[in-house]
């Protein structure tokens, strides 16, 4: 049955929802209180120059490959995209510099040639376990419905293939793996980032996280116009097949009527009649009775303590020296331990690791003599409900951004022409998170297990973008996006299949060794 489906919240997990469940036919409204799509995916002007201030690693093209493609289109077609030869440039001093490569071996020999032979042999290694890693989640967990925990997994993956099991490490930390593979604390350091892509620590994440350093080995891909553009083009295809956009209107409600999601009411009282709704927001936004008291049901809540990383974030257009920029780069602090015990008390990092996206490099024409886009990052706690970032405490992150470039060469045009956002500015756009950018932390074996799954406790309401399973990042959010129209399509067939038995206040018990897509 084809029914009308309304979308809360347009970023990427809501944008991939509309497009694919507007192309298979449904009636689809997507509500958002932004006047853009794209949610997190979004440009803020700095001296009159558009600077994306979301997301800017692009991963894992052939889940927007098959987006386009279900709606019969090409996604060369709609947005301009090419692939990083330098997947990111990487500093720990003056003179201590390291570029990965899009290929390989290339990767290889700069290691080679940065911390020697053993090195090298390290890496070859450490790549070779986090494919294989990628290789048994991709398929039972990254791309399929969450499971509520680990058998269901096993089951998934095959009980008969005990080695795979282990291979995944879930019970040894990202920090003493890497250890295995690398004597070079630097090295060491560098693969730990990869646990900040999903808003964690490497000393509190398992090992298996090492699969995203595979991810982004298979390729980074560069979008003339950042993320929003991409935003922007799946909101066009969207509404090529029907979809329409409610921007600049918040949800107020979520409807609940019998127990089950009936519709949304929008800030002006306007009512949407849904069969289905889904929610693109944190689950802690819905969780909190944001949405509703009704609504708060749907959702566990989710301790403080969980909460994944939130970032400073700067965007400047400015004057550099000293240091060659590529588009991606990463400034590591001194002591990286101590960076992330200031974290955990709630403090931002007093010598910061930082991470530079310089946008306006590696763009066909670009000229940066004048000034170059900046999107500056600096991981911080999650407490953006809770504690104010004063000006006085914004000045002194500012000099520690600073003096943390300055000590690996690059130079910022002082005075800096900025916008700074703090976990206060993230909590403004996904209240009852604290700022947290991830949703929950992936720290210990359990987390992938608590995250939360496309299906909600009340019938008719679904969820989807990053917070919720399988994850963060822009492709994980349109895979969740894919899980919930997949979800949503089969619910409603079935409405229609068993509505005339269907018995008032009856319960259905699904099994999580064959539900695909909770």
């Amino acid at each position: 049955m084809n029914g009308r489906v309304v979308i809360v919240g347009a970023g990427m997990g809501g944008l991939a929802s509309a497009v694919r469940l507007a192309s298979s036919g449904h009636d689809v409204t997507v509500v958002d209180k932004l006047s853009h799509v794209g949610g997190k995916a979004r440009q803020l002007p700095v001296e009159g120059r558009a600077i994306d201030a979301g997301p800017t690693v692009f991963t894992m093209r052939d889940v927007f490959d098959d987006l386009f493609a279900c709606a019969g289109r090409r996604l060369d077609d709609c947005v301009s995209v090419r692939q990083a030869s330098v997947i990111a440039r990487h500093a720990w001093g003056e003179g201590e510099r390291l570029d990965l490569h899009a290929d390989p071996l290339h990767s290889e020999a700069a290691i080679g040639d940065f911390a020697g032979a053993d090195a090298a042999r390290g890496y070859r290694a450490f790549r070779k376990e986090a494919a294989r890693i990628h290789a048994i989640l991709e398929n039972s967990m990254l791309r399929a419905g969450k499971v509520g925990w680990p058998l269901p997994l096993m089951w998934r993956i095959g009980l008969w293939r005990i080695g795979d099991l282990k291979a995944i490490r879930p019970y040894e930390s990202l920090w003493k793996v890497l250890g295995e593979h690398f004597a070079d604390p630097r090295l060491r350091q560098l693969f730990a980032r990869y646990s900040t892509y999903c808003g964690s620590s490497p000393f509190a994440t398992p090992a298996t996280l090492m699969l995203i350093a595979h991810v982004e080995a298979t390729g980074v891909w560069l979008i003339d116009g950042g993320m929003a553009s991409l935003a922007e083009a799946l909101r066009r295809v969207a509404e090529e097949n029907g979809a329409r956009f409610r921007l600049g209107r918040a949800a107020a409600q979520v409807e609940i009527e019998r127990g089950r999601a009936r519709g949304v009411i929008l800030d002006g009282g306007e009512r949407i009649a849904a069969d289905a709704v889904i929610v693109n927001a944190d689950p802690a936004t819905l969780a909190s009775g944001r949405l509703s008291e009704a609504a708060a049901a749907a959702v566990p809540g989710m301790r403080a303590r969980s909460r994944s990383l939130s970032a400073l974030v700067w965007l400047a257009h400015a004057k550099t020296s000293g240091f060659p920029l590529s588009r991606h780069n990463v400034f590591f602090s001194g002591d990286y331990p101590r960076e992330f015990a200031d974290i955990a008390a709630g403090r931002p990092p007093l010598d910061p690791s930082v991470y530079v996206c310089a946008q306006d490099r590696d763009a066909p024409g670009a000229n940066v003599a004048d000034g170059e886009r900046l999107q500056v990052i600096v991981n911080a706690p999650a407490n953006g409900d809770a504690h104010h970032y004063s000006l006085e405490e914004r000045t002194r992150c500012t000099t520690a951004m600073r003096r943390s470039l300055a000590r690996c060469g690059l130079e910022l045009q002082d005075p800096l022409p900025h916008s700074l956002l703090t976990p206060n500015e993230f909590e403004d756009l996904s209240p009852s998170t604290g700022g947290a950018i991830y949703g929950r932390a992936s720290h210990g074996w359990a987390a992938s297990f608590l995250r939360q799954g496309t299906r909600t406790r009340i019938p008719g309401l679904y969820c989807a973008g990053g917070s919720t399973h399988p994850g963060a990042g822009v492709p994980m959010a349109a895979l969740s996006g894919r899980l919930a129209a997949t979800l949503v399509a089969r619910d409603l067939a079935s409405t229609r299949r068993f509505h005339p038995v269907a018995t008032p206040g009856g319960m259905s018990m699904r099994s999580a060794m064959t539900d695909g897509t909770g």
